[in-house]
């Protein structure tokens, strides 16, 4: 990684916006812009910033389920599919 190329000052941004954006997509690697040397914001393309927050979701999941899994909240996979199976025939049978 060429850090030194994602570091960049605010008057950078405001003078080469293009070349920033352009960089950021290409490379798709994040842009800390500074403000009076320090770290101000985080620059990034849409995929990757997409990426980032589905695999962030992923990890809080993983998390809550070994938290359930710690404290005892856990259930038979076929008791799991039977409740499933009893609530969509509910539903079905109310015209849902």
């Amino acid at each position: 990684m060429k850090i030194a190329e994602d570091i960049r000052p605010i008057t950078y941004l405001k003078s080469k916006a293009a070349d920033l954006l352009i960089q950021i997509n290409d490379t798709h690697r994040p842009v800390i812009i500074t403000q009076n040397g320090e770290p101000r914001a985080v620059l990034q393309d849409p995929l990757s910033y997409e990426r980032m927050r589905a695999a962030i979701g992923i990890m809080r999941l993983l998390s809550q389920g070994e938290k359930d899994i710690r404290l005892g909240k856990t259930s038979e996979q076929d008791d799991v599919f039977n409740r499933l199976r009893d609530k969509l025939k509910a539903k079905k049978r109310a015209g849902g």
